[in-house]
Protein backbone atom coordinates (compact mmCIF):
# COMPACT_ATOMS: atom_id res chain seq x y z
CA UNK A 1 0.00 0.00 0.00
CA UNK A 2 1.47 3.35 -1.03
CA UNK A 3 0.51 5.60 1.83
CA UNK A 4 1.92 8.67 3.58
CA UNK A 5 0.66 7.20 6.84
CA UNK A 6 2.90 5.01 8.94
CA UNK A 7 1.43 4.82 12.43
CA UNK A 8 -2.07 4.32 13.73
CA UNK A 9 -3.69 4.01 17.13
CA UNK A 10 -7.17 2.92 18.09
CA UNK A 11 -9.46 3.20 21.07
CA UNK A 12 -12.55 1.16 21.84
CA UNK A 13 -15.57 2.35 23.77
CA UNK A 14 -18.25 0.03 25.12
CA UNK A 15 -18.79 -3.69 24.84
CA UNK A 16 -16.62 -6.70 24.08
CA UNK A 17 -18.21 -6.96 20.63
CA UNK A 18 -16.76 -3.53 19.87
CA UNK A 19 -13.44 -4.68 21.29
CA UNK A 20 -13.38 -7.68 18.95
CA UNK A 21 -14.30 -5.44 16.00
CA UNK A 22 -11.51 -2.99 16.86
CA UNK A 23 -8.94 -5.76 16.97
CA UNK A 24 -10.07 -6.92 13.53
CA UNK A 25 -9.75 -3.37 12.16
CA UNK A 26 -6.28 -3.06 13.68
CA UNK A 27 -5.11 -6.32 12.10
CA UNK A 28 -6.34 -5.15 8.69
CA UNK A 29 -4.33 -1.92 8.99
CA UNK A 30 -1.22 -3.81 10.08
CA UNK A 31 -1.62 -6.08 7.05
CA UNK A 32 -1.63 -2.91 4.90
CA UNK A 33 1.75 -1.96 6.29
CA UNK A 34 0.87 0.46 9.09
CA UNK A 35 2.41 0.25 12.55
CA UNK A 36 0.21 0.16 15.63
CA UNK A 37 1.05 2.47 18.54
CA UNK A 38 -0.72 3.35 21.78
CA UNK A 39 -3.53 5.91 21.73
CA UNK A 40 -1.31 8.02 24.00
CA UNK A 41 1.39 8.20 21.36
CA UNK A 42 1.69 10.33 18.25
CA UNK A 43 0.17 8.76 15.15
CA UNK A 44 -0.91 9.86 11.69
CA UNK A 45 -4.24 8.04 12.09
CA UNK A 46 -6.51 7.58 15.10
CA UNK A 47 -9.44 5.17 14.87
CA UNK A 48 -12.21 5.50 17.47
CA UNK A 49 -14.73 2.67 17.69
CA UNK A 50 -17.58 4.27 19.59
CA UNK A 51 -20.46 3.22 21.82
CA UNK A 52 -23.78 5.02 22.23
CA UNK A 53 -25.55 3.06 24.94
CA UNK A 54 -25.74 6.20 27.13
CA UNK A 55 -25.27 9.95 26.75
CA UNK A 56 -22.10 9.54 28.82
CA UNK A 57 -20.70 7.20 26.16
CA UNK A 58 -21.26 9.88 23.50
CA UNK A 59 -19.55 12.48 25.66
CA UNK A 60 -16.52 10.24 26.23
CA UNK A 61 -16.05 9.93 22.46
CA UNK A 62 -16.34 13.70 21.95
CA UNK A 63 -13.86 14.32 24.74
CA UNK A 64 -11.26 11.98 23.24
CA UNK A 65 -11.70 13.51 19.77
CA UNK A 66 -11.03 16.98 21.18
CA UNK A 67 -8.01 15.72 23.13
CA UNK A 68 -6.48 14.04 20.08
CA UNK A 69 -7.11 17.03 17.84
CA UNK A 70 -5.48 19.38 20.32
CA UNK A 71 -2.45 17.12 20.62
CA UNK A 72 -2.15 16.13 16.96
CA UNK A 73 -4.01 18.67 14.77
CA UNK A 74 -2.58 17.26 11.53
CA UNK A 75 -3.57 13.64 12.20
CA UNK A 76 -6.59 11.90 10.74
CA UNK A 77 -9.31 11.02 13.22
CA UNK A 78 -11.63 8.29 11.94
CA UNK A 79 -14.81 7.62 13.91
CA UNK A 80 -16.87 4.46 13.56
CA UNK A 81 -19.10 2.32 15.79
CA UNK A 82 -22.58 2.82 17.22
CA UNK A 83 -22.31 6.57 17.85
CA UNK A 84 -21.11 7.05 14.27
CA UNK A 85 -24.06 5.06 12.93
CA UNK A 86 -26.65 6.87 15.04
CA UNK A 87 -25.42 10.47 14.88
CA UNK A 88 -22.94 10.89 12.02
CA UNK A 89 -24.07 14.46 11.31
CA UNK A 90 -23.16 15.49 14.87
CA UNK A 91 -19.77 13.82 14.74
CA UNK A 92 -18.70 15.24 11.39
CA UNK A 93 -18.83 18.82 12.70
CA UNK A 94 -16.50 18.10 15.63
CA UNK A 95 -13.16 19.79 14.88
CA UNK A 96 -10.51 17.25 13.93
CA UNK A 97 -12.79 14.53 12.56
CA UNK A 98 -11.77 13.52 9.05
CA UNK A 99 -13.96 10.50 8.41
CA UNK A 100 -17.20 9.09 9.85
CA UNK A 101 -17.78 5.46 8.90
CA UNK A 102 -21.05 3.61 9.39
CA UNK A 103 -21.67 0.05 10.56
CA UNK A 104 -21.73 -1.39 7.04
CA UNK A 105 -18.26 -0.07 6.16
CA UNK A 106 -16.57 -0.48 9.55
CA UNK A 107 -14.16 -3.14 8.30
CA UNK A 108 -13.15 -1.17 5.20
CA UNK A 109 -11.39 1.66 7.00
CA UNK A 110 -8.19 1.08 5.04
CA UNK A 111 -10.05 2.14 1.88
CA UNK A 112 -10.56 5.66 3.24
CA UNK A 113 -7.31 6.55 4.96
CA UNK A 114 -5.56 7.87 1.83
CA UNK A 115 -8.34 10.28 0.88
CA UNK A 116 -6.95 13.77 1.35
CA UNK A 117 -10.22 15.67 0.92
CA UNK A 118 -10.47 18.74 3.10
CA UNK A 119 -14.15 18.07 3.74
CA UNK A 120 -15.13 15.36 6.19
CA UNK A 121 -15.76 11.99 4.54
CA UNK A 122 -19.21 11.09 5.68
CA UNK A 123 -20.88 7.74 5.11
CA UNK A 124 -24.50 7.22 5.98
CA UNK A 125 -26.72 4.23 5.28
CA UNK A 126 -29.97 2.66 6.36
CA UNK A 127 -29.14 0.17 9.10
CA UNK A 128 -32.18 -1.88 8.08
CA UNK A 129 -30.36 -2.84 4.87
CA UNK A 130 -27.26 -4.21 6.58
CA UNK A 131 -27.29 -7.99 6.17
CA UNK A 132 -23.66 -9.07 6.07
CA UNK A 133 -21.97 -10.55 9.11
CA UNK A 134 -18.25 -10.19 9.70
CA UNK A 135 -16.62 -12.48 12.24
CA UNK A 136 -14.17 -10.57 14.40
CA UNK A 137 -12.01 -11.60 17.30
CA UNK A 138 -9.39 -10.28 19.69
CA UNK A 139 -6.14 -11.96 20.62
CA UNK A 140 -4.62 -8.93 22.35
CA UNK A 141 -4.98 -10.36 25.84
CA UNK A 142 -2.61 -13.24 25.01
CA UNK A 143 -4.46 -15.77 27.15
CA UNK A 144 -8.13 -15.17 26.29
CA UNK A 145 -9.85 -14.19 23.04
CA UNK A 146 -13.25 -12.63 22.42
CA UNK A 147 -14.90 -13.84 19.24
CA UNK A 148 -18.00 -12.20 17.81
CA UNK A 149 -20.40 -14.95 16.74
CA UNK A 150 -23.53 -12.78 16.42
CA UNK A 151 -24.35 -9.13 15.81
CA UNK A 152 -27.43 -6.90 15.87
CA UNK A 153 -30.73 -7.44 17.68
CA UNK A 154 -34.38 -7.96 16.75
CA UNK A 155 -35.66 -7.04 20.21
CA UNK A 156 -37.38 -3.72 20.85
CA UNK A 157 -36.48 -2.96 24.46
CA UNK A 158 -37.88 0.47 25.16
CA UNK A 159 -34.62 2.13 26.23
CA UNK A 160 -32.22 0.65 23.70
CA UNK A 161 -30.73 2.06 20.49
CA UNK A 162 -28.66 -1.00 19.60
CA UNK A 163 -31.01 -2.28 16.84
CA UNK A 164 -30.74 1.18 15.21
CA UNK A 165 -26.96 1.18 15.61
CA UNK A 166 -26.07 -2.40 14.69
CA UNK A 167 -29.04 -3.62 12.67
CA UNK A 168 -31.00 -6.83 12.70
CA UNK A 169 -29.79 -10.03 14.32
CA UNK A 170 -27.36 -11.96 12.15
CA UNK A 171 -24.68 -14.56 12.77
CA UNK A 172 -21.74 -16.36 11.34
CA UNK A 173 -22.13 -19.98 10.32
CA UNK A 174 -21.01 -22.68 12.72
CA UNK A 175 -18.40 -23.91 10.25
CA UNK A 176 -16.83 -20.47 9.84
CA UNK A 177 -16.79 -19.85 13.60
CA UNK A 178 -15.19 -23.22 14.32
CA UNK A 179 -12.49 -22.50 11.72
CA UNK A 180 -11.77 -19.13 13.32
CA UNK A 181 -11.60 -20.64 16.80
CA UNK A 182 -9.17 -23.27 15.54
CA UNK A 183 -6.96 -20.49 14.14
CA UNK A 184 -7.17 -18.57 17.42
CA UNK A 185 -6.08 -21.67 19.36
CA UNK A 186 -3.04 -22.04 17.09
CA UNK A 187 -1.88 -18.62 18.33
CA UNK A 188 -1.69 -20.02 21.87
CA UNK A 189 -4.98 -18.77 23.30
CA UNK A 190 -6.44 -21.00 26.03
CA UNK A 191 -9.87 -19.45 26.57
CA UNK A 192 -12.53 -18.33 24.09
CA UNK A 193 -15.34 -15.92 25.02
CA UNK A 194 -18.35 -16.11 22.72
CA UNK A 195 -19.59 -12.55 22.23
CA UNK A 196 -22.51 -10.90 20.51
CA UNK A 197 -25.24 -8.33 20.92
CA UNK A 198 -27.82 -11.06 21.51
CA UNK A 199 -25.85 -14.31 21.59
CA UNK A 200 -28.88 -16.44 22.44
CA UNK A 201 -30.38 -15.49 19.07
CA UNK A 202 -27.46 -17.09 17.27
CA UNK A 203 -28.02 -18.86 13.95
CA UNK A 204 -31.67 -18.18 13.26
CA UNK A 205 -31.08 -17.08 9.64
CA UNK A 206 -28.89 -20.15 8.99
CA UNK A 207 -31.27 -22.70 10.52
CA UNK A 208 -28.72 -23.16 13.30
CA UNK A 209 -28.88 -22.44 17.02
CA UNK A 210 -26.65 -21.51 19.93
CA UNK A 211 -26.93 -25.09 21.18
CA UNK A 212 -25.72 -26.35 17.79
CA UNK A 213 -22.75 -23.99 18.03
CA UNK A 214 -21.86 -25.10 21.55
CA UNK A 215 -22.00 -28.76 20.54
CA UNK A 216 -19.61 -28.01 17.67
CA UNK A 217 -17.26 -26.05 19.93
CA UNK A 218 -17.19 -28.95 22.40
CA UNK A 219 -15.61 -31.06 19.65
CA UNK A 220 -12.72 -28.67 18.92
CA UNK A 221 -9.44 -30.33 19.81
CA UNK A 222 -6.96 -28.42 21.98
CA UNK A 223 -9.60 -25.92 23.15
CA UNK A 224 -9.13 -25.72 26.90
CA UNK A 225 -12.19 -23.71 27.90
CA UNK A 226 -14.83 -21.26 26.68
CA UNK A 227 -17.49 -19.04 28.19
CA UNK A 228 -20.58 -17.20 26.95
CA UNK A 229 -20.22 -13.46 27.44
CA UNK A 230 -23.89 -12.59 28.06
CA UNK A 231 -27.24 -14.20 27.30
CA UNK A 232 -30.84 -13.09 27.63
CA UNK A 233 -32.73 -15.05 30.33
CA UNK A 234 -35.54 -16.06 27.98
CA UNK A 235 -33.01 -17.63 25.59
CA UNK A 236 -31.12 -19.69 28.15
CA UNK A 237 -33.02 -22.94 27.81
CA UNK A 238 -32.72 -26.32 29.51
CA UNK A 239 -30.67 -27.87 26.70
CA UNK A 240 -27.94 -25.22 27.03
CA UNK A 241 -27.93 -25.52 30.83
CA UNK A 242 -27.59 -29.29 30.54
CA UNK A 243 -24.68 -28.98 28.11
CA UNK A 244 -22.82 -26.54 30.36
CA UNK A 245 -23.43 -28.72 33.41
CA UNK A 246 -21.83 -31.75 31.75
CA UNK A 247 -19.10 -29.97 29.78
CA UNK A 248 -15.41 -30.10 30.61
CA UNK A 249 -14.78 -27.02 28.44
CA UNK A 250 -17.70 -24.66 29.17
CA UNK A 251 -16.97 -22.78 32.38
CA UNK A 252 -19.51 -22.28 35.22
CA UNK A 253 -20.02 -18.56 34.63
CA UNK A 254 -22.91 -16.74 32.94
CA UNK A 255 -23.89 -13.10 32.65
CA UNK A 256 -27.68 -12.77 32.50
CA UNK A 257 -29.31 -9.31 32.18
CA UNK A 258 -32.16 -8.55 34.58
CA UNK A 259 -32.52 -4.72 34.33
CA UNK A 260 -35.17 -4.41 37.05
CA UNK A 261 -36.64 -6.36 39.95
CA UNK A 262 -40.06 -4.78 39.35
CA UNK A 263 -42.49 -6.47 36.97
CA UNK A 264 -44.09 -3.10 36.29
CA UNK A 265 -40.78 -1.70 35.05
CA UNK A 266 -39.85 -4.88 33.15
CA UNK A 267 -43.14 -4.69 31.26
CA UNK A 268 -42.60 -1.02 30.44
CA UNK A 269 -39.07 -1.85 29.28
CA UNK A 270 -40.59 -4.47 26.94
CA UNK A 271 -38.44 -7.19 28.42
CA UNK A 272 -39.49 -10.77 27.69
CA UNK A 273 -39.70 -12.27 31.17
CA UNK A 274 -40.95 -11.58 34.69
CA UNK A 275 -39.04 -11.57 37.97
CA UNK A 276 -40.66 -14.95 38.70
CA UNK A 277 -39.25 -16.35 35.42
CA UNK A 278 -35.82 -14.99 36.24
CA UNK A 279 -35.80 -16.43 39.74
CA UNK A 280 -36.78 -19.88 38.45
CA UNK A 281 -33.89 -19.71 36.00
CA UNK A 282 -31.36 -18.77 38.70
CA UNK A 283 -32.51 -21.65 40.91
CA UNK A 284 -32.31 -24.06 37.99
CA UNK A 285 -28.75 -22.99 37.23
CA UNK A 286 -27.63 -23.54 40.81
CA UNK A 287 -29.35 -26.93 40.93
CA UNK A 288 -27.49 -28.04 37.81
CA UNK A 289 -24.15 -26.20 37.95
CA UNK A 290 -22.53 -26.09 41.41
CA UNK A 291 -20.58 -22.93 42.29
CA UNK A 292 -21.70 -21.14 39.14
CA UNK A 293 -20.93 -17.42 39.01
CA UNK A 294 -23.87 -15.35 37.76
CA UNK A 295 -23.47 -11.71 36.75
CA UNK A 296 -26.45 -9.39 36.34
CA UNK A 297 -27.13 -6.18 34.39
CA UNK A 298 -29.35 -3.65 36.21
CA UNK A 299 -30.66 -0.25 35.14
CA UNK A 300 -31.54 2.33 37.79
CA UNK A 301 -33.65 5.43 37.24
CA UNK A 302 -35.82 4.24 34.36
CA UNK A 303 -38.66 6.76 33.81
CA UNK A 304 -41.48 6.16 36.33
CA UNK A 305 -39.25 3.97 38.54
CA UNK A 306 -40.53 5.14 41.90
CA UNK A 307 -39.05 4.37 45.29
CA UNK A 308 -41.16 1.23 45.70
CA UNK A 309 -39.95 -0.10 42.35
CA UNK A 310 -36.33 0.46 43.35
CA UNK A 311 -36.84 -1.15 46.76
CA UNK A 312 -38.35 -4.18 45.00
CA UNK A 313 -35.26 -4.35 42.79
CA UNK A 314 -32.89 -4.00 45.74
CA UNK A 315 -34.67 -6.64 47.84
CA UNK A 316 -35.00 -8.98 44.89
CA UNK A 317 -31.28 -8.81 44.08
CA UNK A 318 -30.46 -9.24 47.74
CA UNK A 319 -32.52 -12.42 47.93
CA UNK A 320 -31.67 -14.28 44.73
CA UNK A 321 -28.39 -16.18 44.43
CA UNK A 322 -26.39 -14.06 41.98
CA UNK A 323 -22.73 -13.07 42.28
CA UNK A 324 -22.25 -9.48 41.09
CA UNK A 325 -24.00 -6.65 39.20
CA UNK A 326 -23.18 -4.34 36.33
CA UNK A 327 -25.20 -1.23 37.17
CA UNK A 328 -26.22 1.40 34.63
CA UNK A 329 -27.93 4.72 35.25
CA UNK A 330 -30.76 5.14 32.77
CA UNK A 331 -29.91 7.57 29.98
CA UNK A 332 -32.45 9.07 27.58
CA UNK A 333 -31.81 8.00 23.99
CA UNK A 334 -33.60 9.70 21.12
CA UNK A 335 -35.87 7.54 18.95
CA UNK A 336 -36.63 5.12 21.76
CA UNK A 337 -39.99 4.47 23.40
CA UNK A 338 -38.74 5.47 26.85
CA UNK A 339 -37.46 8.84 25.60
CA UNK A 340 -40.99 10.27 25.84
CA UNK A 341 -41.89 8.58 29.12
CA UNK A 342 -42.44 10.60 32.29
CA UNK A 343 -41.77 11.26 35.06
CA UNK A 344 -38.02 11.40 34.58
CA UNK A 345 -35.87 10.45 37.56
CA UNK A 346 -33.46 13.07 38.89
CA UNK A 347 -29.76 12.46 38.36
CA UNK A 348 -29.03 12.62 42.07
CA UNK A 349 -31.69 9.97 42.71
CA UNK A 350 -30.18 7.72 40.06
CA UNK A 351 -26.72 8.23 41.55
CA UNK A 352 -27.98 7.34 45.02
CA UNK A 353 -29.72 4.18 43.82
CA UNK A 354 -26.67 3.15 41.86
CA UNK A 355 -24.45 3.63 44.91
CA UNK A 356 -26.72 1.41 47.00
CA UNK A 357 -26.61 -1.36 44.39
CA UNK A 358 -22.85 -1.05 44.02
CA UNK A 359 -22.50 -1.66 47.75
CA UNK A 360 -24.85 -4.64 47.56
CA UNK A 361 -22.97 -6.02 44.56
CA UNK A 362 -19.73 -5.95 46.52
CA UNK A 363 -21.42 -7.77 49.40
CA UNK A 364 -22.84 -10.41 47.03
CA UNK A 365 -19.47 -10.95 45.38
CA UNK A 366 -17.68 -11.30 48.72
CA UNK A 367 -20.24 -13.87 49.78
CA UNK A 368 -19.73 -15.75 46.52
CA UNK A 369 -15.96 -15.77 47.02
CA UNK A 370 -16.35 -16.87 50.63
CA UNK A 371 -18.43 -19.82 49.44
CA UNK A 372 -15.43 -20.84 47.33
CA UNK A 373 -12.83 -20.64 50.09
CA UNK A 374 -10.81 -23.84 50.59
CA UNK A 375 -11.96 -25.11 47.20
CA UNK A 376 -9.55 -25.95 44.42
CA UNK A 377 -10.40 -24.28 41.11
CA UNK A 378 -8.71 -24.13 37.73
CA UNK A 379 -7.07 -20.74 37.12
CA UNK A 380 -5.87 -19.41 33.77
CA UNK A 381 -2.99 -17.12 34.73
CA UNK A 382 -2.74 -13.83 32.86
CA UNK A 383 -0.34 -11.48 34.66
CA UNK A 384 2.86 -11.42 36.69
CA UNK A 385 3.92 -8.69 39.10
CA UNK A 386 6.56 -8.73 41.81
CA UNK A 387 6.44 -12.43 42.65
CA UNK A 388 2.68 -12.84 42.19
CA UNK A 389 0.72 -14.24 39.30
CA UNK A 390 -3.00 -13.69 38.85
CA UNK A 391 -5.79 -14.99 36.67
CA UNK A 392 -9.41 -16.04 36.55
CA UNK A 393 -10.87 -19.21 37.95
CA UNK A 394 -13.29 -21.10 35.76
CA UNK A 395 -16.09 -19.47 37.78
CA UNK A 396 -14.72 -15.96 37.34
CA UNK A 397 -12.85 -15.16 40.54
CA UNK A 398 -9.59 -13.27 40.08
CA UNK A 399 -7.02 -15.05 42.23
CA UNK A 400 -3.44 -14.08 43.16
CA UNK A 401 -0.79 -16.62 44.06
CA UNK A 402 2.97 -16.82 44.51
CA UNK A 403 4.45 -17.89 41.23
CA UNK A 404 6.74 -17.12 38.32
CA UNK A 405 6.23 -15.43 34.98
CA UNK A 406 6.49 -18.77 33.19
CA UNK A 407 3.00 -19.67 34.47
CA UNK A 408 1.32 -16.99 32.33
CA UNK A 409 -1.16 -18.62 29.92
CA UNK A 410 -1.09 -21.86 31.91
CA UNK A 411 -4.18 -23.38 33.54
CA UNK A 412 -3.32 -24.61 37.02
CA UNK A 413 -5.20 -25.89 40.05
CA UNK A 414 -5.28 -23.32 42.83
CA UNK A 415 -6.71 -23.67 46.33
CA UNK A 416 -8.52 -20.46 47.30
CA UNK A 417 -7.40 -19.49 50.79
CA UNK A 418 -8.07 -15.82 51.57
CA UNK A 419 -10.57 -13.12 50.61
CA UNK A 420 -9.03 -9.80 51.58
CA UNK A 421 -8.70 -6.71 49.35
CA UNK A 422 -7.73 -9.27 46.70
CA UNK A 423 -8.40 -13.01 46.65
CA UNK A 424 -5.34 -15.16 47.35
CA UNK A 425 -4.71 -18.81 46.71
CA UNK A 426 -2.01 -21.45 46.66
CA UNK A 427 -0.86 -23.43 43.67
CA UNK A 428 -1.73 -27.10 44.03
CA UNK A 429 0.28 -28.18 41.00
CA UNK A 430 3.02 -26.63 38.91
Amino acid sequence: MSSPYQRFAYHTFGCKVNFADSCMIARSLIEKGLTEVSIDQDAEIYVLNTCSVTEKADQKAKSLIKKLYKRSPNSKIIVTGCYAQLKPEKIKIIPGVSTVINTENKFNIDAYINDNKEDVNYFENSIDKVEDFDISYSINERTRAFIKVQDGCDYVCSYCTIPKARGKSRSGTINSIVLNIQNIIKSGINEIILSGINVGDFGQENNESLLDLLVAIERIENLKRYRISSIEPNLLDDSIIKLISKSKKAVPHLHIPLQSGSNKILKCMKRRYTVEDYEKLIKKLHNNIPNICIGVDVIVGYPSENEQDFIRTYNYLNEIEVSYFHIFSYSDRQNTFSYKLKPKIKNETKAYRRKLLQKLSKEKYNKFVSNNLNQTREVLFENYNDGYIDGLTDNYIRVYANGSRKLINKIKNVKILKNEIDVYGELVDY
